[in-house]
């Protein structure tokens, strides 16, 4: 079998490159304008090689039984990892993926094509305008994980924003975003108090040093309007290769830091990640 090559292709977003793993035969590191997206193993969808990506699926592992299918609506494509590990270890599952780029999906459907009959569906357009179109109470679960370059845009994190995953969501539904910050914190802060005037339990997790305040990285939100497997989900990231700590109740008070919810007008994207945080070049 030949070496695979990287790909190279001009998206919507900017350059895109799919660069394959030369320890794993079938992986591949999808980049954009030189900051990490996504990692793909065709071969095993349950491989996570992100540190988020691996946070957010033990929240998906604890949501349910094992192997219980979910409605899954995905708010930032890269290239579907975990809409693949849904797939891998929920089947069943029915998924939408959304995304702006239309480029940058077929980019990724003639790469890194999904299995077929997977119950993945791939739709071009903008994760905002999508979530209010979506109908009511259709998902289990609706993960935000969208950025423009390596920053959360601006208009994904208004109270209206949440309040129409909110309607989306099954009773006792789940709602994951993906985040990026750094002490003192001035865009998770707001996110909490947004995510919270919406719904009546939170929960973050992140590496240790992150929430200390220490260096700038990925906090992953999660919060229902039911009980969170806080118990669970805290044992599952104590016990990965790469440990996390989940924050919830009390705790995000010092987060928290009295900031208001965001108002439509008053929205700013996540802060740009500090030189070397996420690129690759």
């Amino acid at each position: 079998m030949p070496e695979p090559i990287p790909v190279i292709r001009a998206v919507a977003g900017g350059t895109a490159k799919l660069l394959p793993d030369v320890d794993r035969p079938r992986a591949w590191l999808l980049t954009l304008d030189g900051a990490p997206q996504s990692y793909v193993d065709l071969d095993d969808p349950h491989h996570l090689e992100f540190e988020y990506a691996r946070r957010v699926a033990h929240l998906l592992d604890a949501a349910a039984p094992p192997e219980a299918p979910l409605a899954a609506l995905h708010l930032g494509a890269g290239a579907c990892t975990l809409p693949r590990y849904l797939a891998a270890t929920r089947p069943g599952s029915q998924q939408t993926v959304v995304d702006a780029d239309g480029e940058l999906l077929a980019l990724v459907e003639e790469f890194l094509p999904l299995p077929a009959e997977c119950g993945v569906r791939l739709h071009t357009a903008d994760a905002r305008a999508a979530l209010e179109a979506a109908e009511p109470g259709r998902f289990d679960v609706v993960l935000s994980d969208v950025f423009g370059g390596a920053r959360v845009p601006a208009h994904l994190g208004t109270v209206d924003y949440v309040r129409a995953a909110s309607r989306a969501l099954r009773p006792g539904g789940l709602y994951v975003a993906n985040l990026a910050d750094a002490a003192p914190f001035s865009f998770l802060a707001p996110q909490l108090a947004t995510v919270g005037a919406v719904f009546s339990e939170l929960c973050v997790v992140a590496e240790p040093s992150v929430l200390r305040g220490r260096r700038f990285g990925n906090v992953v939100l999660a919060a229902s309007q039911g009980p969170l497997p806080v118990g669970e989900l805290a044992r599952r990231c104590a016990a990965d290769p790469f440990p996390a700590r989940v924050a919830h109740g009390a705790a995000l008070g010092g987060l928290r830091r009295g900031a208001a919810p965001v108002a439509e007008g008053a929205a700013v994207a996540s802060p740009e990640p500090p030189a070397g945080a996420f690129s690759l070049e």
